[in-house]
C-alpha cells in the first residue's frame, strides 16, 4: 500500500439512523476516490460495505466493514458502521478506534432515535464529527429543520458550510460558504457540476450564513476575530484552518448537504474529510496500561515509539481464514513480527498484513 505521511491519514467512521442512506454514501466515496469501478448499490444487494450474506439480503449492514480510498493525496480509512439499533455493540466497538466520523442524516427524516444513541457514543468517546444531510432530493427534504433538530435533539452544534440550492425535484447544487461560490450539478445524476456565482435569490441568504459562520468560528480563534472586528477580508483558507480547529475540539460540527444516490454532494464531502477531520498526530498520544506493572502508560501516535495497537474487529472469511481488525496507535508492525496480547498475557506471531 502506498505510505502516506501520518498527517495526511483520516482514520473515519460513518454512522447514521437506519434508512439514511449511510451505506449508500460510502459507497459512493468509493466510487468517487476510484477504490471501485462500479456503484454497487443497497438494494440490489451488491454493496461494497455488506460483505455478508444476511446484509445482503435484508439491504442493512450488521457489522463493520473497513476498507482505504485515497482523496487528493490523503489516505482515508473507512469504517461503514451498522445503523440498525440491534447492533448497537457493534458501533460502539467501532468508534473506540475512530479519529473522526461523518454522521448522515435523512433530509426528510431528521434526527431520528437511532441517530441520538450512536451521537452519544460518540461523544463518549470524544469523536469529532462533520454532518452530512442526504436525501435533498427527496419530496419533504428541509435542510434547515435538520439543522434544528440537531441542535434540538442531540445538543449539536452544527455550522452549515454549504446551503442547498433548491430541494425535493428542484434540488439543483450548492452554495459554498467558505468560498462563497455556488456549485451547480449540469446532469440529473451529479456525474458533473460548475461553479459558478450564487443565485441573486440566495445572495441575501448566503451573506446572512457566512457571517453567522464567521462569527461562529471567530470566537474561537483570536486572530480571526481581530480581523473581523476590524472588517479585514477573510479568506477561505482562513475560514477552513479556523473550522478545522473548532471541529477537532469539538466545538462545532460543520454541516453539508446532498443527495448520495444521484452521486451529489460526495466530492464536496470528500473535500471536508481531508479538510476538517484530524489526523492520528493531531488526536494526540493514548492511554494504556502496562502489562505486568498495570500502571498508566501514554504512546505517541509516532513510527518511533513502542508498537501498541486494539483489535476491534474478527471476521472469518472462506478463503482467507480469521481475519482480525486492528487499529495501530504507536510504533510499526510487519508480518512476522511478535506481539504481545494484553488479553492473554501470550506472544502471538503476525501472519499476513
Amino acid at each position: 500500500m502506498e505510505k502516506v505521511a501520518l498527517e495526511h491519514v483520516r482514520n473515519i467512521g460513518i454512522m447514521a439512523h437506519i434508512d439514511a442512506g449511510k451505506t449508500t454514501t460510502t459507497e459512493r466515496i468509493l466510487y468517487y476516490t476510484g477504490r471501485v469501478h462500479r456503484m454497487g448499490e443497497v438494494h440490489d444487494g451488491a454493496a461494497t460495505m455488506d460483505w455478508m450474506d444476511q446484509e445482503k439480503e435484508r439491504g442493512i449492514t450488521i457489522t463493520s466493514a473497513a476498507t482505504t480510498c485515497f482523496w487528493n493525496g490523503h489516505r482515508i480509512n473507512i469504517i461503514d458502521t451498522p445503523g440498525h439499533v440491534d447492533f448497537t455493540v457493534e458501533v460502539e466497538r467501532s468508534l473506540r478506534v475512530l479519529d473522526g466520523a461523518i454522521a448522515v442524516f435523512c433530509a426528510v427524516g431528521g434526527v431520528e432515535p437511532q441517530s441520538e444513541t450512536v451521537w452519544r457514543q460518540a461523544d463518549r468517546y470524544r469523536v469529532p464529527r462533520i454532518a452530512f444531510v442526504n436525501k435533498m432530493d427527496r419530496t419533504g427534504a428541509d435542510f434547515y429543520n435538520v439543522l434544528n433538530m440537531m441542535k434540538e435533539r442531540l445538543g449539536a452544534n452544527p455550522a452549515p458550510i454549504v446551503l442547498p440550492i433548491g430541494a425535493g425535484d428542484l434540488y439543483t447544487g450548492l452554495v459554498d460558504l467558505v468560498n462563497m461560490r455556488a456549485i451547480l450539478y449540469v446532469d440529473e445524476y451529479g456525474r458533473h457540476f460548475e461553479y459558478s456565482d450564487i443565485p441573486n435569490d440566495m445572495q441575501e441568504e448566503a451573506e446572512k450564513w457566512r457571517r453567522q459562520l464567521l462569527e461562529e468560528i471567530a470566537s474561537y480563534d483570536e486572530h480571526l476575530m481581530d480581523k473581523y472586528l476590524a472588517g479585514v477580508t477573510i479568506t477561505g483558507e482562513e475560514f477552513k484552518l479556523a473550522i478545522r480547529k473548532a471541529c477537532i475540539d469539538g466545538t462545532l460540527v460543520p454541516t453539508l448537504c446532498g443527495a448520495a444516490f444521484k452521486n451529489k454532494g460526495v466530492q464536496r464531502l470528500l473535500d471536508a474529510v481531508v479538510d476538517y477531520l484530524p489526523s492520528p498526530s493531531e488526536v494526540g498520544a493514548v492511554l494504556g496500561y502496562d502489562v505486568v506493572s498495570r500502571k498508566p502508560v501514554e504512546r505517541e501516535p509516532t513510527d518511533d515509539a513502542p508498537f501498541s495497537a486494539l483489535a476491534f474487529k474478527i471476521m472469518t472469511d472462506p478463503y482467507v481464514g480469521r481475519l482480525t481488525f486492528f487499529r495501530v496507535y504507536s510504533g510499526q508492525v510487519k508480518t512476522g513480527d511478535f506481539i504481545l496480547n494484553a488479553n492473554t498475557g501470550k506472544r502471538e506471531r503476525v501472519g499476513r498484513l
